[in-house]
């Protein structure tokens, strides 16, 4: 009887994830995203519900019941009153912790109270916005392959709750990130750039969203609006690594523009490698930096930083990105071809910051060149 009412919850026991990264790379990730956030940000108490499954796959059951325990605590401090129906997945979780930990008494405690939120409802647990927006930043936070569910299950939370600032946000991120996997190049603002302006017309101070918003609107070429955003971002919240990447990507976009940007930049990459020595791709970001600045011995000792840690990347996505930065590199500022077209070839995928036609192309022209 316990185990039926267990596979009724609506939380990541039951939400089948088919995973496509090991889990020390998952884990790794979001105990990053943890790190930085010392404040609340979008998707938070779903960082530390996923990554109590995490450690429950990993058999590391007391930190799987504390970030639990973390989890159920944010929500109270961000919600208040409004709290019960945002954890029904973190009750959900816990119902089945506990259900392992053969503490029946407790397992049931806790499905006892998952169906006395829904019951006040009048709701199954399926169609609360809660649940769906917990499901959304699930399947976000997992892997690249759920990003169409995740944008679907923040529609459906948005269908009931309009003008929610986190499932606005999510949204907008979700939209974001599936619109530079395509890198489709529009005439008229696209449906991420229309939603990243109105998360932000509800949450105008959100960073990351200004950062975002000033990546897509150079390809509109919206320079001043895109300028404005990326100092209001850096000024917002500095020390966020996502703000420090798409403000990255804005700079590389527009660093024979703007060349005080690029500066700017610099600073704050050397502030976030220094704060987290793990984060090569900040490294790599900051190494094109210094080759713009025509620091060459400095961006290579950089990269060669970056190269050496390949091997104890367990993402195969960030090492093939170490690859293109670094081909780049030798391509147009050392101008060696020969290993330019080494590390390009490495590259296997789409990657989502890069056109990989124009990836090709680099590919094509170089060895052409030398035949």
């Amino acid at each position: 009887a316990l185990l039926s009412r267990l596979e009724q919850l609506q939380c990541h026991f039951t939400w089948d994830l088919k995973l496509d990264v090991d889990l020390e790379t998952l884990s790794h990730r979001l105990q990053i995203d943890i790190d930085f956030h010392q404040s609340h940000h979008e998707g938070e108490s779903c960082t530390y519900s996923l990554l109590a499954y995490f450690r429950h796959l990993q058999d590391q059951q007391e930190e799987a019941l504390s970030l639990l325990n973390q989890s159920e605590k944010t929500i109270r401090k961000s919600y208040g009153d409004e709290s019960e129906k945002r954890l029904i997945v973190t009750y959900g979780d816990m119902a089945w912790l506990k259900y392992h930990h053969e503490d029946f008494a407790q397992s049931q405690s806790y499905c006892q109270r998952v169906e006395d939120i829904l019951y006040a409802t009048g709701s199954s647990g399926c169609l609360l916005p809660e649940v769906y927006g917990e499901q959304a930043w699930t399947y976000f936070k997992v892997s690249r392959s759920f990003l169409s569910d995740a944008i679907d299950c923040f529609r459906k939370a948005l269908e009931v709750q309009r003008h929610d600032t986190e499932w606005n946000a999510g949204y907008a991120i979700a939209l974001f990130c599936k619109e530079q996997v395509k890198n489709k190049q529009e005439d008229e603002e696209s449906q991420a750039t229309k939603q990243l302006r109105f998360a932000l017309e509800i949450n105008p101070n959100n960073a990351a969203l200004q950062c975002m918003l000033a990546v897509k609107l150079v390809t509109y070429k919206k320079y001043e609006e895109a300028d404005g955003l990326v100092k209001k971002a850096l000024e917002n919240d500095p020390d966020n690594p996502h703000v420090i990447r798409h403000s990255g990507n804005y700079l590389h976009n527009r660093v024979k523009e703007v060349g005080k940007w690029r500066c700017c930049c610099i600073s704050h990459l050397e502030d976030t490698v220094e704060m987290k020595p793990s984060f090569v791709r900040a490294w790599a970001e900051l190494a094109l930096l210094y080759a713009e600045e025509e620091d060459l011995s400095r961006a290579e000792k950089t990269f060669k930083h970056c190269l050496e840690k390949l091997p104890e990347l367990k993402e195969k996505r960030v090492c093939q990105i170490i690859h293109q930065y670094y081909g780049d590199f030798l391509h147009y500022h050392k101008e060696n071809e020969a290993q330019a077209i080494a590390h390009y070839t490495k590259v296997s995928f789409r990657v989502p910051d890069s056109d990989w036609s124009s990836l090709t192309r680099k590919c094509m022209k170089v060895t052409s060149q030398n035949l």
